[in-house]
C-alpha cells in the first residue's frame, strides 16, 4: 500500500494509481457537498445554468463543516465526513462533471462503482471522529454557496494543504472495499445457517 499527496486539480492517470488501502493526502481546492448542494447542482445543470465552481479534477468531501467568521474572513472550526450513501442517486451526475474523489465515510454502493471505472474516480474514507484533525489541514475557506440551505448544507470553497490521511476504499478499477465486507459477511451468514 502506498502514500499519495496529491494536488489538485488531478487526472486520470493520478486517480488510476490509487489503489484500496492506499493513503491520500490532499492540497489545493476541495468542496463540501451535501444532499442540498448536490440537488442544487442536478437543478441547475436541467436549467442550463453554470455552477458556481469548476469542478473537474476536483475533490467533493461529503462532510457538515462548522465554520465562523472573524474579522470578516470564513474559519474552519471542524469538518468530519458525513455518510455518502444518500449522494448515490448522483452518481452519474458527479462523474460527468469531472469529479476526480469523493471524500466521506461508509463508501458508496453500485452506481459509484460503475462511474468509478467509467470516469476514473475513487472514493477516500475520511475517519469518522477526527473532525478537528481534518480542519487543522484546512488552510483557508472561500465562502459558501448556497448559504441559505444551512451551514452543513452549503457548498464550502476549501483551501486545504496535506489535508487527511484519506484511505482509498474504493477505485477506479471498480474494486470496493464496502462490497467485499458484505459479499464476506453474506458468505459467513449462508455457512453459519
Amino acid at each position: 500500500m502506498a502514500t499519495h499527496k496529491l494536488t489538485l486539480p488531478v487526472d486520470d492517470s493520478q486517480v488510476e494509481k490509487l489503489r484500496l488501502g492506499d493513503t491520500v493526502y490532499l492540497s489545493g481546492t476541495v468542496y463540501t457537498a451535501r444532499d442540498m448542494a448536490h440537488l442544487n447542482i442536478k437543478t441547475m445543470r436541467e436549467n442550463n445554468q453554470p455552477l458556481p465552481v469548476e469542478l473537474a479534477g476536483r475533490a467533493i468531501f461529503h462532510a457538515g463543516p462548522v465554520v465562523r467568521k472573524v474579522d470578516g474572513e470564513w474559519q474552519m472550526v471542524v469538518v468530519g465526513p458525513t455518510t455518502s450513501i444518500r449522494m448515490e442517486p448522483y452518481a452519474q451526475m458527479v462523474g460527468e462533471l469531472g469529479v476526480k474523489l469523493i471524500i466521506g465515510k461508509g463508501g458508496m454502493s453500485s452506481d459509484s462503482q460503475e462511474a468509478f471505472k467509467k470516469y476514473k474516480q475513487a472514493y477516500l474514507q475520511a475517519a469518522p471522529g477526527c473532525a478537528v484533525l481534518l480542519a487543522a489541514g484546512v488552510t483557508g475557506v472561500d465562502g459558501g454557496h448556497w448559504q441559505e440551505n444551512g451551514m452543513p448544507e452549503a457548498m464550502w470553497v476549501l483551501e486545504v494543504e496535506n489535508f487527511g490521511p484519506f484511505i482509498v476504499t474504493m477505485d477506479s478499477t471498480g474494486e470496493s472495499r464496502y462490497a467485499a465486507v458484505l459479499d464476506n459477511a453474506m458468505q459467513k451468514i449462508e455457512e453459519i445457517y
